[in-house]
């Protein structure tokens, strides 16, 4: 069984503690990234980060909210995680 799988099954298992998790970090890594997104700059590029950013995770917010299943919603958390992480990186150097 592969470590998605395992997360997955886990994610699944107790899903309203995942659910509840899931926002704080999702929620906190975005307002992170947007906070450097915004000390590069405020030009088209920064705007369009920032938007990017927003977008992603409200998207995981709203997937909660509406209370879709717990695989959309596990995937639509790693996909918020991973886009809060990579443009954090890039804003940061």
């Amino acid at each position: 069984m592969s470590n998605y799988q395992k997360q997955l099954s886990e994610f699944t298992r107790d899903y309203f503690a995942g659910a509840t998790t899931g926002i704080i970090l999702s929620t906190g890594l975005g307002s992170i990234a947007a906070m450097f997104i915004l000390m590069n700059g405020h030009g088209i590029y920064e705007m369009i980060q920032l938007g990017i950013i927003v977008v992603v995770c409200m998207w995981y917010n709203a997937s909660v909210l509406a209370q879709l299943k717990p695989k959309f919603v596990f995937n639509s958390l790693i996909v918020s995680v991973t886009v809060s992480l990579v443009l954090l990186i890039l804003n940061t150097f």
